[in-house]
C-alpha cells in the first residue's frame, strides 16, 4: 500500500499580501491604499497569517503598529518573494504581448509634454499600443506593471534616464505681458497657481533674487493644465514650467515678460522596470529624448 500523507496546507495568499504590503509600507492603513481594500480587511487578513502561524507578526499599539522580531525577520523574504511573483507575471504580459507598452507619468507631463509627442511615436513605432496612465507619484514599476516611468527627479539622485532639465520662469498672455517691465510688476499682477507645485512663485525668487515683498492674489487649480489654459486666456500670471509649456511659448499663446529662467534642481526622467531590456522600450525613450 502507497503511502501518500496529507500535505500541509498553505496559508491564504491574500493573508500574505496584506501581511507583506503592511509590512513594507508601515502599516494597515498605507496596505490597505495599496491593495484597494480597508485597514479592518488587511487587519483581519494578518490576523489569519498569525492564528496559522502561531505567533503574534505585529504589535498593537494605540497609534499604529510595529512588527515583532519574528515579523521584522520574515517581512523582508516575503517582499522578495512577491517582487519575484512579479516579476514573471511581467514576464508572461511582455511575452504574450511584446507590442505593449505601459507608461506611467505625472498628469500635467502626459497631457502637455507626451501627449504632443504620441503622433511621432505612433509613426516611428508602428504596430506598437502605448497606453498612457496619469499617477501623481512614481510607481513601483515591478508591482505595478508599468514598463516605463516619466518623471520629475532630483537631478543629484536620478535613477532613470534624464531627458531634460525643468526650468521656471512667469508666463502669461501676450496682452498681460505689456504690464510687465519689471520683476516688481509681478508683485501688482493675479497669480495663477496649481496645488501641485504650490511652491513655484517661492522658489523662482530665491532664484532669481527677487523679493516681491509677499504673495498678491492669488487663483487656485488643482491641475497644472487649468492653470495654464487661464494664463493663455488673460487671467493671470503663471509660473511656467518650460516643459510644459513649450508649445504654447512658440505658438504665441504665452510669453516670458522677464528673460530670467531658474532651474528647480529637478530633472525629466525615464525609468524603466528592472531588467527591461526590450528594444521598443529603448527606442521608445531614446525618441523622448530628443528635443
Amino acid at each position: 500500500m502507497s503511502v501518500d500523507p496529507p500535505r500541509h496546507a498553505l496559508p491564504p495568499l491574500t493573508a500574505l499580501r496584506a501581511f507583506e504590503a503592511a509590512a513594507r509600507r508601515g502599516g494597515m492603513a498605507r496596505a490597505a491604499q495599496e491593495l484597494s481594500v480597508t485597514p479592518g480587511a488587511v487587519a483581519q487578513q494578518i490576523k489569519i497569517l498569525e492564528d496559522w502561524a502561531g505567533a503574534a507578526l505585529f504589535e498593537r499599539h494605540a497609534r499604529g503598529v510595529t512588527l515583532t522580531p519574528l515579523g521584522a525577520q520574515v517581512a523582508t523574504e516575503f517582499s522578495r518573494a512577491f517582487d519575484q511573483i512579479a516579476g514573471a507575471v511581467q514576464s508572461l504580459r511582455v511575452a504574450a504581448r511584446p507590442d505593449v507598452v505601459r507608461i506611467a507619468t505625472l498628469p500635467s507631463l502626459a497631457q502637455l509634454w507626451l501627449s504632443p509627442r504620441m503622433p511621432r511615436l505612433r509613426r516611428l513605432f508602428q504596430g506598437a499600443r502605448i497606453s498612457i496612465t496619469a499617477l501623481e507619484k512614481m510607481p513601483d514599476l515591478l508591482r505595478d506593471g508599468f514598463d516605463l516611468a516619466l518623471f520629475l527627479e532630483p537631478l543629484e539622485n536620478c535613477k532613470g534616464v534624464p531627458l531634460a532639465r525643468d526650468r521656471i520662469f512667469p508666463v502669461c498672455a501676450p496682452a498681460e505681458a505689456v504690464r510687465i517691465r519689471k520683476p516688481s510688476d509681478l508683485g501688482q499682477r493675479i497669480w495663477l497657481k496649481d496645488s501641485t507645485w504650490a511652491d513655484d512663485w517661492a522658489l523662482w525668487q530665491k532664484g532669481a533674487g527677487v523679493d516681491l515683498k509677499g504673495d498678491p492674489d492669488a487663483l487656485w487649480f488643482s491641475l497644472y493644465a487649468l492653470a495654464l489654459a487661464e494664463a493663455e486666456n488673460g487671467a493671470g500670471l503663471l509660473m511656467g514650467h518650460e516643459l510644459l509649456c513649450a508649445e504654447a511659448l512658440g505658438a504665441g499663446r504665452l510669453v516670458a515678460p522677464l528673460a530670467m529662467p531658474v532651474e528647480t534642481g529637478f530633472v525629466l526622467s525615464a525609468n524603466l522596470r528592472a531588467g527591461e531590456d526590450r528594444q521598443l522600450v529603448k527606442g521608445i525613450v531614446a525618441d523622448l529624448a530628443k528635443p
